[in-house]
């Protein structure tokens, strides 16, 4: 089986955040970027399949040359090679197109994507590749077994969770649940050192046209000063519910 498994290069949350010429591009000045947690939960569960199935997983990024290093991670901890299509990642149907074709160069069995990014939260790319590369798609993947040519996925619904029986070709967007945080894994020193001798393939872009484009970034309003109202005092507060916060 041969898996593909798609890894954003994403901030770290604990990063501070700011914005460059007049905001309208994020200014990566001192920023630490990681893997997309939702794409981790993916590889490790990529791993289990190639140390359990004998599969072949790759891992792939639309991306900069600053995006390596993240490919070199997902390298570290056990995938077999990378791909880096050499693209700004401008909007969720321009990475869609890119990734369909590599799958489609590659005749990869199940792609393995996270639901979402941490960064812009579109929750777009998985379903739109599944859609180009006419492949069967499960979204908010909490788990996933494959046998043969047939897989069974377990989702999150509302109020609950749904099992699918599918075949592949596939297309999952997972997420925590996949595999558990415990089972995440950490590079050690052998596997940073294999990965330096492991493939990692550039590829020009395909011919695509972004859709969207962003014309500004602004950070959420500073919270204002609390104010305490005394407990005898409720009419008080009734007013300020009604007048400053307006949810009365």
């Amino acid at each position: 089986m041969k898996i593909l498994v798609c890894i954003s290069h994403v901030p770290d949350t604990t990063s501070k955040i700011n914005f460059a010429d007049g905001d309208t591009k994020f200014d990566t000045n001192g920023v630490q970027f990681v893997i997309n947690p939702n794409d981790e939960f993916g590889l490790t569960r990529a791993m289990w399949f190639k140390e359990k199935q004998g599969a072949n997983v790759t891992v792939v990024n639309v991306g900069g040359a600053d995006t390596e290093p993240t490919l070199r991670k997902a390298l570290a901890i056990g995938a077999d090679e990378a791909i880096r299509v050499n693209a700004e990642a401008t909007d969720g149907a321009f990475v869609a197109q890119q990734l369909a074709a590599v799958v489609k160069e590659g005749n990869y069995d199940l792609v393995i994507a996270g639901r979402e990014s941490i960064d812009y939260n579109g929750g777009m790319v998985p379903g739109m590749l599944a859609t180009i590369i006419d492949a069967n798609f499960v979204n908010t993947c909490i788990s996933l077994e494959v046998e043969g040519n047939n897989a069974t996925a377990v989702r999150e619904i509302d109020g609950g969770k749904e099992t699918i029986t599918t075949t592949l070709p596939l297309v999952i967007g997972g997420q925590k649940g996949l595999v558990e945080e415990s089972d995440l894994r950490i590079p050690n020193m052998r596997g940073i050192m294999m990965a330096r001798k492991k493939q990692l393939t550039v590829l020009e872009p395909v011919d695509a046209t972004s859709k969207t484009s962003a014309v500004k970034f602004e950070k959420p309003a500073p919270k204002g000063a609390v104010k305490l109202v005394s407990p005898d005092n409720l009419d008080e507060l009734i007013d300020l519910l009604h007048k400053e916060a307006k949810v009365i």
